[in-house]
């Protein structure tokens, strides 16, 4: 599968939905424009992601790696001060490794944030780790594992506050301390802490050309998952994924990507169906449909999260 979307030129705007802190800072500028290069550039940097991630060749292809060690890494950092007040932490890491018929895959992220009340509200590391083993053009073996964390699970930070009093019809409670025990512990007992997989299985490609890659694969493992207030379970889990990418044309292309992982305690499924658009030479966009749920999510937190993204790029 090779690569079908290019952004032509220099990339004048970029534009996702649900950025709000981008119209701020530009609105706080009156004649400096260097002080929205840094926001405009981020903007760019968060669009072309998407756009890279949908056209990946480890997930939906059988990419041939370079032998040996490769990989990137990326650091952002944004604090406020004056009329709002916050902090952004995020860093991120993919390594790959090819030997053979073997290739590996190592991504993490993490996230830290702090609101402004200066208060941690968001402290999440995310890894996942892929290898296959190439049998044949078809068929190929797979080990994954894959853990996320919340390290504020067992805190209840001020947005879960304000969102219990919302989904609950509380008045007056703006910040965690308004909150009684009970309520507090309520909130804590309904958050996952960790949420980890290993697993091993079989896969197989259904189809593998440049324009139409679809490869499914199905295994077991250990599945474990530890909540805010100490609970932990550990059992078997099943897992099973699906990754399919269609080039319709050299300007439109189309990605799904699917996994399943259920066992006893949860399940837990989630669908990324993304489509690519290349307008023109100077003009691309991506319109993404995100679906996940978790059953573990309980009580003061809703089980299905939807998201609908859009990215546009222009550039002459």
């Amino acid at each position: 599968m090779k690569k079908n979307l290019k952004i032509a030129g220099v990339s004048a705007l970029a534009l996702m939905l649900a950025v709000p802190a981008f119209a701020q800072s530009a609105a706080d500028t009156i004649v400096n424009p260097n002080a929205i290069d840094d926001q405009i550039d981020l903007q760019n940097f968060q669009v072309q992601q998407q756009f890279d991630r949908a056209n990946d060749e480890y997930r939906f292809g059988s990419p041939n790696y370079r032998e040996g060690l490769s990989g990137s890494a990326s650091l952002g950092y944004a604090g406020q001060s004056g009329n709002s007040e916050g902090q952004n932490l995020n860093i991120g890491a993919r390594l790959t490794h090819s030997y053979g018929q073997f290739s590996q895959n190592l991504s993490f992220l993490m996230n830290f944030s702090e609101d402004d009340d200066g208060q941690a509200s968001r402290e999440d590391v995310f890894g996942v780790y892929d290898g296959i083993y190439n049998i044949n053009d078809r068929f190929y073996g797979f080990v994954m594992g894959r853990v996320r964390t919340d390290g504020l699970a067992d805190e209840v930070t001020n947005s879960e506050a304000r969102d219990f009093a919302s989904d609950n019809g509380l008045t007056g409670i703006g910040v965690a301390d308004d909150l009684t025990q009970a309520q507090r512990d309520q909130i804590i007992s309904d958050s996952v802490e960790q949420d980890a997989f290993i697993g091993v299985g079989p896969g197989i490609r259904i189809f593998d050309t440049p324009d139409l890659a679809w490869r499914v694969q199905a295994g077991v493992g250990q599945s474990y998952l530890k909540f805010g207030d100490g609970r932990s379970e550990s059992e078997v889990g099943y897992v099973a994924s699906s990754r399919l990418y269609w080039k319709i044309n050299d300007n439109v292309f189309i990605t799904n990507d699917t996994d399943v992982l259920d066992s006893d305690e949860a399940l837990r499924a989630n669908n990324d169906l993304g489509v690519n658009f290349r307008i023109t030479e100077a003009f691309s966009t991506r319109v993404s449909y995100l679906s996940d749920y978790n059953e573990a999510r309980t009580g003061t937190q809703k089980r299905t999260n939807n998201t609908l993204g859009v990215s546009l790029v222009y550039g002459f």
